[in-house]
């Protein structure tokens, strides 16, 4: 691909997109276009259409997505399947209306059976029951890598999805309820660990940053402790969802961004399948480090990182999700990339990003 060659970031302020964005940049890709949500509301078709008439990007990258953890995943069903679908019909709709030489498709593991065996290959897709609690999310992630293979199939475009593991990294969401496990566990246990040292300031410059429903450095130790507790975290100890039992694959972000970029650069649609397969399916492309490791052993490592005295519990009441998820990642090792950054240095790298921007 031309360095010159127009490419459309779509969701280039969020965890993925921005990494993305900053690895194009540094391989010399400089004529990059992005939109803020404010800017261009993906959900509106009309708004997506007279963006791709002005711009008449070359290739695409849709990285924009409605993301949560479990709760938010179990809370609002309805909003994660319309408002995936709606993002990918009319970015991928535009795409292909605007003659889109390449296009990349950021999909989720979710996508595979709650009981598929591990490490989850792609033919394990749609080959029995979705996880309950992000089955509305898994559906809409389906839609969209099946229209990038049916268009590829019917039109002969050249539209690959990938799909990442549980990502963590740089400009990720420490929403106390709605972001996912490990930046969660992360502000949690740091949280706690200040209240412990009674490092109010800390505590403050952490809530005036994020407030959690409504409270703010500016209220009271009272408030902010009643508030803090709503969500297991006092200076006594952090509880934690679950059992801590369930099995996780990790990759930190920019990997992840790498492996996209290595995608987009040199994997075509005639790389994803065998050639003289009958049926073409399952052409998207697993991207992980094959390698996996318990909630309650990340837990203790951000306990460590963090150096929290406290102690650490589990609410068991509250739902695990899927047990184990790891991906078989034979297929991307087969086209040419290896992760490189394991948990524990990536455990690392975060704490330290989240401590410098509070």
């Amino acid at each position: 691909m031309d360095k010159n060659t127009k490419i459309y970031v779509a969701g280039h302020h969020g965890l993925v997109g921005s990494a993305i964005w900053n690895n194009l940049q540094s391989r010399g890709y400089t004529n990059l276009v992005g939109r803020s949500h404010k800017e261009l509301d993906l959900l509106d078709g009309v708004a997506v259409k007279q963006f791709f008439d002005k711009e008449q990007p070359d290739a695409v990258v849709l990285a924009a997505a409605h993301v949560g953890g479990i709760l938010a995943n179990l809370q609002y069903r309805a909003d994660f399947i319309y408002q995936n679908l709606q993002i990918q019909q009319n970015v991928i709709g535009e795409s292909f209306r605007h003659n889109i030489q390449k296009l990349l498709f950021l999909g989720s593991t979710c996508i595979y059976p709650r009981d598929a065996a591990q490490p989850m290959k792609e033919d394990a897709l749609l080959t029995s029951p979705l996880e309950y609690t992000n089955e509305p999310y898994a559906i809409a992630k389906i839609a969209g890598l099946k229209m990038c293979e049916s268009f590829n199939l019917q039109y002969g475009t050249n539209y690959i999805a990938v799909m990442p593991t549980n990502l963590y990294g740089p400009n990720d969401n420490f929403h106390l309820e709605n972001s996912h496990v490990l930046p969660a566990m992360i502000r949690k246990i740091h949280l706690a660990k200040c209240l412990n040292e009674s490092d109010w300031e800390s505590v403050r410059k952490d809530l005036d940053l994020r407030p959690v429903e409504g409270v703010t450095g500016s209220n009271s130790n009272t408030e902010i402790l009643d508030e803090l507790a709503k969500f297991g975290i006092t200076p006594e100890s952090v509880t934690l969802w679950g059992t801590g039992t369930p099995m996780r694959e990790f990759l930190w972000s920019e990997e992840m961004a790498d492996a996209s970029v290595h995608v987009l650069l040199n994997v075509d649609f005639k790389d994803t399948y065998t050639e003289g397969s009958k049926d073409i399916r399952n052409c998207h492309i697993n991207v992980g480090t094959g390698k996996e490791i318990s909630i309650r052993e990340v837990a203790g490592m951000i306990m460590k990182e963090v150096q929290f005295k406290g102690d650490l519990l589990w609410d068991s009441s509250k739902p695990d999700g899927t047990m184990r998820k790891l991906t078989d990642v034979s297929k991307l090792h087969s086209l040419g990339w290896h992760h490189k950054v394991e948990i524990d240095e990536g455990v690392h790298r975060l704490y330290d990003w989240y401590l410098k921007g509070i």
